[in-house]
């Protein structure tokens, strides 16, 4: 199965070719739009600290202050549906449901870090800004 990186009114492109990022239908941009989010991070950087080990849903509700139970499950939905992170359910009642990151979820966890570390890097310049923005 070929995946298309077409534009609207452009015929389907080569996979691996890039698309149009500004065209909201681009699929770079909706997986941008997808793995941009400050959840997304937040359970790829607390699933990339316990690799090789899984985490319980439980649990990674505990370690993500400020997430609700339904943002948390629809993250994890999201990311299991575009491969990044493995689910497995314990037959038990309730259910045990655990989380793993994939190899390509791991890789995600690189380029995630360097975004937080510009973050942190920068957070002076941007508090700066905003407090001169506000006079």
């Amino acid at each position: 199965m070929t995946t298309s990186t077409s534009t609207p009114g452009e015929p389907d492109r080569r996979p691996g070719e890039r698309g149009d990022l500004l065209d909201p239908l681009c699929p770079t941009r909706q997986l941008l739009d997808r793995i941009g989010t400050k959840w997304t991070s937040m359970v790829v950087k607390v699933l990339a600290e316990t690799d090789p080990d899984e985490v319980r849903f439980a649990e990674l509700r505990r370690r993500i202050p400020g997430i609700s139970q339904k943002m948390l499950s629809v993250t994890l939905q999201s990311l299991a549906r575009d491969g990044l992170i493995e689910r497995r359910v314990e037959p038990t009642v309730p259910p045990a449901v655990h989380y793993r990151l994939t190899e390509l979820g791991l890789s995600l966890e690189e380029p995630l870090s360097a975004l937080r570390i510009w973050a942190e890097t920068h957070m002076p310049e941007i508090d700066r800004s905003n407090r001169l923005a506000e006079t």
